[in-house]
């Protein structure tokens, strides 16, 4: 048994406050990766400073039409918000396609932005990991690697992010709320999470002593259509061997606007910024879409049992755009 100091922040200037003071403290919100890592001896924090009882449960939708979503509202609530499901959908069904009932029940916002990766040798604390122990090496470059990375990783880290939430945040530009002593910060969600490099063990660039509290989102284009497609190993309760969050604007059958945000293949969210300049001004049919991510796929560098992601991927954004296509085409 690990024994651990537990107390409750009453404002989110205390709970910055803590962490500033304590290296080794930690946020918990609803639990549901941290208290799995601190079970497994991955990490083990001194203190946990409880930030459910903090006023971040609202989500609002501003005069601009924009929407604020506070870290402490939960997977669940969110899922099912009116607003979401009407002008979000691809937000809503990462959310609802993410654990089981009972977690999204309990998942917060913000905590579900720092879900750290499910590779087994990070998740085995007597293996070597560079994530877990910057150093010791990644034996899952010659060992198990079927669902990690094949974009953006790095000789020291082929780890995959695993929240369904973040890849859809990101086909909607959303910007990161976060809160530290020298104030408040806003932060464009692709420079919210980073790359491995040569330092894996962070996975974004959030210092020790800020919080996350509160996600914006822009509105959407007038006409735009999203959705979120996920493949997995079974049909529930699993996380994505690859997975696409994407939004549309298709006019007289040119598209005008386009988003893809892939997960299950990088260390964060993949925002397919080639596929996306390709495919604006062009056709939407599958032979562009194809076209498009093949070149977004030229930069992947797949390992000996994950090279089956390349033509995977290919498939699920052709298919997803297709079928936005068809639903919101304005002929």
């Amino acid at each position: 048994m690990r024994t651990f100091e537990y107390d409750a922040a009453t404002a989110v200037d205390d709970a910055v406050a803590r962490l500033a003071g304590d290296e080794n403290a930690k946020l918990l919100g609803g639990g549901t990766n941290l208290v799995d890592l601190m079970k497994l001896g991955v990490t083990s924090p001194t203190t946990l400073i409880d930030v459910t009882r903090l006023p971040l449960h609202d989500i609002d939708v501003s005069d601009d039409g924009s929407l604020r979503i506070g870290a402490g509202v939960t997977n669940s609530d969110l899922a099912v918000h009116p607003v979401v499901r009407q002008r979000y959908p691809v937000l809503s069904r990462a959310l609802l396609s993410g654990a089981s009932g009972q977690l999204r029940n309990m998942a917060t916002t913000g905590g579900n932005l720092f879900q750290r990766t499910r590779c087994v040798y990070f998740m085995d604390s007597s293996k070597p990991c560079n994530k877990r122990e910057p150093g010791s090496g990644c034996p899952a470059r010659t060992g198990e690697h079927r669902n990690l990375a094949i974009l953006g990783a790095s000789p020291s880290c082929i780890a995959t992010h695993p929240s369904d939430m973040a890849v859809a945040l990101s086909a909607l530009d959303a910007r990161i709320v976060v809160r530290g002593v020298d104030g408040e910060r806003i932060v464009e969600i692709d420079d919210f999470y980073r790359l491995p490099g040569d330092a894996p063990d962070r996975d974004n660039t959030v210092a020790r002593d800020e919080m996350v509290t509160a996600i914006d989102i822009p509105k959407p284009a007038d006409g735009t259509v999203s959705t979120y497609r996920k493949v997995r190993d079974r049909q529930s309760y699993a996380f994505a061997i690859a997975s696409v969050g994407a939004s549309l604007d298709v006019e007289d059958g040119i598209v005008r606007g386009v988003s893809i945000a892939l997960g299950g293949v990088a260390h964060k969210p993949w925002r397919a910024r080639t596929a996306e300049h390709t495919l604006l001004g062009a056709a939407a049919d599958e032979a562009s879409f194809r076209q498009a991510i093949a070149l977004e796929l030229d930069a992947a560098e797949p390992l000996r049992d994950n090279a089956f992601k390349i033509p995977l991927v290919t498939n699920l954004v052709a298919r997803t755009l297709v079928e936005l296509t068809d639903s919101g085409d304005r002929s």
